[in-house]
């Protein structure tokens, strides 16, 4: 159990809630469109700095997970139908915010037949109709291990398919006890066989311990992962799964750094480092060093 020190946040995690003219324009397209993030249905705690930059990440296929994991504060339930006009609402507003990277993520839909991998590909092809120039990431569940659906979102050719690992095998039965681990490694290499660039993301401080996450490092890097993330859990509400340790910055620095040193291309570490925060920089830097 997480003592009551435990549940203190540590000081170097104060962040600003001040909103811009931004913010609330984001904010408003956002309602205009009937459109989810996955900044409000995860309560990120960068939501503020993101839109603040006129950045956000769409979340299609409804509000309600079809999985329920211990530490997301996205609701499980009765997933609602398939809405056929949100690829195009996700495109418009994108373009109405200017977007140079778009961000496209879901909720997990295990009652569909594809998955929801068909809207995916709907978004990426809308997104790309009207914004040619726009990099795309899709952010995407494991399909329940179906290389058929994974196929047809990465026949749409995203940038980048970013598929979370989230944390080290040992404490899936805990807190991920619908998914399987190998499975989602076979997602990232699948996409790096296929030619897109594979992203992923964990969290730290789920009681892990730090050999744990480095060798949940190595495991991504085999798979020809090439973009990592790797952020502090924070519980989001009292009944998810309580947060073990706070891990200091320097920790997150010396993770970085690993991650350098095992390959990869661009790897963020930090507190606050979410799976789609900084993801046009990372994108960015990635494409740097393809054409060095």
């Amino acid at each position: 159990m997480t003592s009551p020190r435990a549940r203190q946040l540590p000081p170097w995690f104060r962040t600003s809630l001040s909103t811009s003219g931004r913010f609330v324009a984001v904010r408003n397209r956002l309602r205009e469109g009937s459109l989810r993030t996955v900044c409000e249905g995860a309560a990120c705690p960068n939501r503020n700095e993101c839109w603040n930059a006129g950045t956000a990440t769409f979340l299609i296929l409804g509000d309600r997970c079809t999985r329920s994991c211990r530490f997301c504060n996205i609701p499980s339930g009765h997933p609602i139908p398939v809405d056929r006009k949100e690829a195009q609402r996700v495109a418009q507003a994108a373009k109405s915010l200017c977007l140079d990277h778009v961000v496209i993520t879901s909720v997990t839909r295990d009652d569909l037949p594809d998955g929801g991998a068909g809207l995916f590909a709907e978004t990426i092809h809308a997104v790309r109709s009207i914004m040619p120039a726009c990099t795309i990431e899709v952010l995407v569940p494991d399909f329940q291990g179906s290389r058929e659906a994974l196929d047809t979102v990465l026949a749409a050719a995203p940038d980048i398919l970013n598929h979370n690992i989230e944390t080290v095998p040992s404490l899936y039965p805990s807190v991920r006890p619908q998914a399987d681990f190998r499975r989602s490694l076979g997602v990232l290499a699948q996409a790096v066989q296929r030619g897109c660039t594979a992203k992923s993301g964990m969290m730290a401080g789920l009681g892990e311990d730090r050999e744990k996450i480095h060798e949940t490092m190595q495991e991504l890097r085999k798979t020809g992962c090439e973009l990592l993330t790797i952020g502090q859990y924070l519980q989001p509400r009292r009944d998810l799964w309580p947060v073990a340790r706070f891990y200091h910055p320097d920790e997150f620095r010396d993770m970085e750094q690993e991650g350098v040193v095992l390959g990869f291309t661009a790897v963020q570490a930090g507190p606050l480092v979410r799976s789609s925060y900084h993801a046009a920089t990372m994108n960015h830097h990635r494409h740097l060093q393809r054409m060095s």
